[in-house]
């Protein structure tokens, strides 16, 4: 077990994990244990730093994305003179964008749409519990993610069985493509075509396809579109488009490639009632 200490400042736990951009995790004594594919880590504030406890240290460098200087990027967000977008950078400058794993995000975000989050968690952990490996960190037992291999091998009456509900034939013949294809043709792709391969997968729309391309391949131009992000778009910036694809190339045409994190800091300034 190794451990990572970083500046709290720019790094909240609990607002990274519980900002709707990952679904596996859980509060553990002083903060999270969080789960990515086969891989698990303690994470929690600790004065005014943050710990990662993991067997997989570079791992969670990584997948916490403690590589990128969030303090010099907020000052470049700032630079658009926004003021509901500065208040929301600055109560939220704990935010950051995981690096996570590209298949398990897919499915994960397959299952999100038309979801509340504590039922997209119950799903994935019923997938997790029926399908993946097990493995032990700090003394208890989790479940890795399955790969689109073990998924495919359950139709989609498996999947019903687990809650997913209407998702089941997504996640049934998404994994089966993707146990076939594999998707390693996905990662050389600039944003804009990874976002037009991927609205090609059963299940996959224009919202889950953002998530997916920012979340799982890491694309920070890309600017996922809810009901938030519309209601945002109207009571924020006086917008009057309709058409949530006019409104994501309204956001990605104005933050370029800011987008990502612009997105994640008014989600979060929104629902902090700012």
């Amino acid at each position: 077990m190794q451990k990572i200490d970083f500046d709290g400042t720019y790094f909240n736990p609990k607002d990274v994990l519980e900002c709707g951009q990952v679904f596996r995790f859980k509060q553990y004594k002083k903060g999270y244990k969080a789960f990515t594919a086969d891989k698990a880590c303690y994470v929690y504030a600790d004065g005014n730093k943050t710990a990662i406890e993991s067997d997989y240290p570079d791992y969670f460098y990584n997948y916490f994305d403690l590589e990128r200087e969030y303090a010099a990027v907020i000052e470049e967000i700032k630079k658009f003179d926004i003021p509901f977008l500065t208040r929301s950078c600055e109560l939220g400058k704990g935010l950051r964008l995981l690096n996570q794993n590209a298949e398990e995000t897919i499915f994960s975000f397959i299952i999100s749409q038309n979801n509340n989050i504590p039922r997209i968690k119950g799903i994935i952990e019923r997938i997790c519990d029926s399908l993946g490996d097990k493995r032990e960190f700090m003394g208890e037992e989790y479940r890795a993610f399955p790969t689109a291999a073990r998924l495919a091998e359950k139709d989609a009456d498996f999947y019903k069985t687990l809650g997913a509900g209407y998702r089941d034939a997504f996640i049934a013949v998404t994994a089966r493509r993707i146990a076939d294809e594999g998707i390693e043709h996905l990662y050389g792709l600039e944003a804009e075509q990874l976002k037009k391969q991927l609205l090609t997968y059963h299940g996959i729309g224009p919202k889950v396809a953002d998530c997916v391309c920012l979340f799982g391949f890491g694309k920070a131009a890309s600017f996922p579109v809810d009901t938030w992000i519309e209601k945002i778009y109207r009571e924020d910036f006086g917008g009057t488009l309709k058409d949530r694809n006019k409104i994501n190339a309204f956001f990605t045409q104005t933050f370029g490639q800011y987008s990502g994190l612009v997105q994640q800091y008014l989600f979060y300034g929104k629902r902090q009632n700012l």
